[in-house]
């Protein structure tokens, strides 16, 4: 039960104990949003010393934030990490810009767009898991994040960026090190001036990256039109006829590198963890597969009749969405029904708290595709689910991370299924995104 409401800054809301307050300064655990949630209610305040924050897990507290009064709301501490990597991309940009710029890059997601990548998303996967070995021992989040990379790669700049694979996954590696140490701390922007070797490690990773980026970059307008993101991204122009120039290119190909393919793979390797302690689903999901595709690989065309396989990765991403919170902050004092937020105070949502809410989710916990049939879908509130947030900010890759899920999913259980090697929970690492902490070791298995 929530204890006594009290008041706090913005009116009457139950505040969370100083214990618990400090238990998520230094410690970001999703569990500890859930049990914030189950203990104070729909609405928690926290405040120490240096940082406040509201929590708001109510689907139309959410919506009010992301959509309603969005415009009144600005990004969050927590970017502030990824903008010094991904500079001022779809992701961190703000106001304005990030309007022009969403405008500008709208096109590479048409629908036409994605059609033309399916193709790429199937064979790479194919030609990944033509290396597979039955028996074989695998992380299966690593396999995933290869295959995905790839896809990235080869969508972003049309070539197979294998070369410079290595360094770009470092580089990113290091960022993403360097967001969850300094980058999620309230204290982040004194950190960052610290000559702490997290942050040595990033601005070295963040030099190499650069150069292979302005590299492509340079070549692509040499080579003209590839049929690429970044070849598009080179010819779009505004009413006023202004392109892009190569800072602004490079912010948005590492936002779409970096946001495009950790975000997939994670969610790919979760459902493969789901799959195996739920064979019944696993089995209702291949015959699917099998009925629609047969022998050959599937394509675009194929997603209608795929539509279970679409269930099982929506019902996975619920369990375990990639992006598990994020916060905004209120640029003013903004009123959201009996609550005022005050000008400057962070505001946190959370996937992973509202999609286990019991009002929309019975029996949360429960791995169950069929809640995501249309005539059940439909009884929700639509922001009981937000896996790629909202409003003007709502993921501008989401059809084709949907269109890379299921793709690459039907292509994989084709021929293959998976076991778990412990039967012991997986550690949950929550980061820029949801992961295990210590990756996905599963043993693969031909089907027969």
């Amino acid at each position: 039960m929530a204890q006594a409401v009290q008041e706090v800054p913005g009116g009457a809301v139950p505040r969370a104990s100083l214990g618990d307050t400090l238990t998520l300064a230094f410690r970001r655990h999703p569990a500890l949003l859930l049990r914030f949630a189950q203990t104070y209610g729909d609405r928690v305040y926290l405040r120490a010393p240096g940082f406040s924050i509201f929590f708001l897990f109510h689907p139309d507290d959410v919506r009010q934030v992301l959509v309603v009064q969005g415009n009144k709301f600005c990004k969050g501490m927590g970017v502030y990490m990824l903008s010094r990597l991904l500079g001022q991309g779809l992701l961190t940009s703000e106001g304005e810009y990030h309007k022009r710029q969403r405008l500008l890059i709208q096109p590479a997601f048409h629908r036409q767009r994605i059609a033309s990548y399916a193709t790429t998303m199937v064979d790479l996967a194919h030609q990944h898991a033509a290396s597979w070995r039955d028996g074989a021992e695998v992380d299966m989040v690593s396999e995933m994040m290869a295959i995905t990379f790839r896809v990235a790669g080869k969508t972003l700049f049309g070539e197979d960026v294998s070369a410079d694979t290595a360094t770009m996954r470092e580089g990113m590696a290091a960022s993403m090190q360097a967001f969850e140490q300094v980058g999620t701390s309230p204290w982040a922007l004194q950190l960052e001036r610290l000559p702490l070797p997290v942050m040595r490690r990033f601005f070295r990773a963040r030099e190499k990256i650069n150069a292979i980026v302005y590299r492509m970059i340079e070549e692509h307008r040499r080579s003209g039109d590839q049929g690429d993101i970044l070849s598009m991204l080179l010819q779009v122009r505004d009413e006023n006829g202004r392109g892009l120039n190569s800072e602004q290119v490079r912010d948005e190909v590492l936002t779409l590198l970096a946001a495009g393919h950790e975000t997939t793979a994670n969610a790919l390797g979760w459902t493969w963890y789901l799959l195996a302690q739920h064979p019944e689903v696993r089995i209702k999901m291949q015959r699917l597969v099998d009925e629609v595709v047969g022998e050959r690989l599937p394509t675009f065309e194929d997603l209608p009749r795929l539509a279970y396989v679409e269930q099982v990765l929506a019902e996975s991403m619920r369990l375990y969405p990639p992006v598990w919170a994020f916060d905004r902050q209120a640029i003013s004092d903004v009123r959201i029904g009996d609550l005022t937020i005050p000008g400057g105070t962070r505001v946190v949502v959370s996937q992973y708290v509202t999609h286990r809410d019991p009002r929309y989710y019975p029996d949360p916990e429960r791995f169950d595709p069929e809640r995501w049939t249309p005539e059940v879908r439909v009884e929700r509130p639509k922001f009981a689910y937000f896996p790629f947030g909202g409003g003007s900010r709502l993921c501008i890759g989401e059809s084709f991370a949907w269109t890379e899920g299921v793709l690459i999913l039907a292509t994989l259980a084709r021929q293959w299924e998976a076991s778990l090697v412990s039967p012991r929970p997986i550690e949950i690492e929550a980061a820029v995104t949801m992961r295990p902490r210590y990756g996905l070791r599963m043993i693969l298995h031909a089907r027969k």
